[in-house]
């Protein structure tokens, strides 16, 4: 199915009313034409059926979607606040509050300096359980060295909203990948709470054929993800050589992560040309990269020996071939889409559109793209009455509700 284009990015700061479109999804043209391209690596066969390429999810719920915000530079990640109102992200540096009205505020002072260079910048946000009474936030971001000019990594700081929302104080920096590199990519970087009260930060291997050489080590956060408290305390696996802090490695781009119903993490990264992968990373465990991969690099070379599977070496859940370039994830819980509790909704960058994975257990049983042409899907959250949010990856971004249609 040839993508749409964008839909037209109406002037700053107009509200919902200016845009509205009623879609039907995952009809069977799109799904065969998806599920019908070549794969992007010869020979490469899955560890278990249904591993890749599931069949079309059943379903036929009709969405509105409605521009909530727009002029928003490259959005990245947002979380809602206990008003109905969200914060926002843009990658530039700005993080702004969008009004539940569809207002959008001044850039909120007191942001930390980020390096807002090729995919890096100010990244996801995160509003702590007791945001009501501690006004409590996190942000990631692309952090330059202080004393290695050109180079960066991922860091993650803490701060309070003030009353009035305009500015973040006490900000204080609460982790930084180790080490810093001269790279403008690959930063990873959701954040979600667990259970516990703890922290997991995602990770990227910095793209680049040295960095990602070392995803391995164990010495780094070089393709590892990592778990701290609140404050920044490690809380890793706990595995001997490891760094503190690492909960799991062998991961190539983290950008989607969340919890599900039973508390267990869930992400999504994405991977080479037919690489992209679903996984449920477990303590302690190793998940490849770059060893085992789906798919090959983007000059149609092999990664590393061009293997997918090894002893001691975890498999993804899933995998896309070819990608959808994921991007945000939440695991549906809401009053609107009954029939989606439980379901994986990823945004997909190249894809332009929102997917859905129906689970069967900890298997995927079928998959569904939805808003096909909508723009780049960098993140999707659930508001408080069910309905989705997006947001469009553009110069010109939009932050968009998805309701179901009456």
């Amino acid at each position: 199915m040839t993508p749409q284009p964008d839909p037209p990015v109406p002037s700053r700061g107009r509200t919902a009313a200016l845009f509205a479109a009623s879609v039907l999804l995952a009809t069977p043209a799109c799904a065969q034409d998806w599920n019908d391209e070549g794969a992007n690596a010869d020979g490469q066969t899955p560890a278990f059926q249904g591993q890749t390429r599931a069949p079309e999810a059943q379903g036929s719920v009709q969405l509105d979607t409605a521009v909530v915000a727009d002029g928003l530079d490259h959005p990245w990640g947002m979380d809602p606040l206990p008003d109905g109102s969200w914060l926002v992200t843009e990658r530039s540096g700005a993080l702004r509050m969008v009004a539940a009205d569809g207002t959008l505020s001044e850039p909120i002072a007191g942001v930390p300096q980020v390096d807002a260079r090729g995919q890096g910048g100010l990244l996801d946000v995160l509003v702590a359980p007791d945001f009501a009474q501690s006004r409590r936030i996190w942000l990631s971001y692309a952090a330059p060295s202080a004393t290695e000019p050109g180079k960066n990594s991922t860091g993650v700081a803490t701060a309070t909203l003030s009353q009035d929302g305009r500015t973040l104080d006490g900000v204080t920096e609460i982790f930084r990948q180790q080490p810093a590199w001269a790279s403008d990519k690959h930063f990873g970087s959701r954040l979600v709470l667990d259970r516990d009260g703890m922290l997991f930060v995602t990770l990227g291997e910095r793209s680049d054929p040295e960095p990602r050489a070392t995803a391995q080590n164990d010495d780094n956060h070089i393709g590892k993800l990592v778990r701290i408290s609140p404050d920044g305390k490690p809380a890793g696996a706990g595995t001997a050589g490891w760094l503190p802090d690492v909960w799991s490695k062998g991961h190539r781009n983290v950008q989607a992560a969340a919890l599900d119903g039973e508390g267990r993490l869930w992400t999504v990264e994405m991977g080479p040309q037919g690489g992209d992968e679903l996984n449920q990373p477990q303590k302690g465990l190793n998940y490849g990269w770059p060893i085992i991969t789906y798919g090959e690099d983007y000059d149609g070379t092999p990664i590393g020996e061009g293997i997918t599977a090894q002893d001691g070496l975890e498999q993804p859940v899933y995998y896309w071939d070819p990608v959808i370039a994921p991007s945000g994830l939440v695991i549906y819980d809401g009053a609107m889409f009954p029939e989606w509790n439980g379901d994986i909704l990823v945004g997909g960058l190249a894809a332009q559109a929102l997917v859905r994975l129906d689970l069967d257990g900890d298997r995927v049983a079928g998959e569904a793209r939805y808003l096909e042409g909508i723009g780049r899907v960098r993140d999707v959250a659930v508001a408080a009455d069910g309905s989705l949010m997006l947001l469009t990856d553009a110069d010109n971004g939009q932050m968009v509700r998805v309701t179901r249609a009456e």
